[in-house]
């Protein structure tokens, strides 16, 4: 198959316009980067408070006389048993992020790796069956050196999706759908004259 490194001219001839000053976006691949990870996030933990454990609600011991500590509750977060004081609750960590922002930091890290020449431009890239070692000598026909890659293109058949299931080198990922975090992850990013289109398209909006 032939491939092409994509270079910021090939780039400027498909409409997309690089980010070439050194300071600019950066905060936003941050942000950007930052959110996803965060979104990832389950935010199940739980833990159990002095109102949550199953204990007895009466008093230990009477108020005075008893030459202890006063005592008020079998569930006291200092007891042995007892609920946890200011525990971890379920909780949503989503941070909303300006489609703006996104943006920005989508062309940031696309133009930091066209410019280290880490972009690979392919016409198609898709086999013929579901088995693995047809992918594999696909990707290998492609990038030799790559030990993880990232395979943009605009839409998978049946038989890719199913042959690359198996393959932890490489991703494969819509182009309507790649994210920033996905372009700064993976060794080299092969990316199909279609799904450039698209990305070209979603820069544009």
């Amino acid at each position: 198959m032939s491939s092409t490194v994509l270079t910021p001219s090939l780039a400027s001839d498909a409409r997309i316009d690089l980010v070439t000053e050194e300071s600019k976006g950066n905060q936003a691949v941050h942000d950007v980067v930052v959110a996803i990870q965060a979104a990832r996030r389950s935010g199940t933990a739980c833990a159990k408070t002095k109102g949550d454990v199953n204990l007895s609600g009466r008093k230990p011991w009477r108020q005075k006389g008893t030459g202890r500590a006063r005592a008020g509750y079998f569930s006291s977060p200092v007891w042995v048993g007892g609920g946890v004081a200011h525990g971890p609750k379920p909780r949503d960590y989503t941070k909303n992020i300006p489609q703006g922002v996104k943006r920005l930091a989508f062309r940031k890290a696309l133009s930091a790796r066209i410019v280290l020449s880490d972009v690979i431009l392919v016409e198609d890239f898709q086999v013929s069956e579901p088995k693995t070692k047809q992918f594999v000598a696909l990707l290998k026909s492609v990038s030799p050196d790559s030990k993880r890659t990232l395979i943009v293109h605009e839409t998978f058949t049946e038989n890719t999706l199913k042959a690359a299931r198996n393959v932890q080198v490489a991703q494969l990922a819509r182009a309507s759908d790649v994210n920033t975090e996905q372009l700064l992850s993976f060794d080299k990013i092969i990316v199909t004259k279609s799904a450039l289109d698209k990305i070209s398209e979603r820069l544009s909006k």
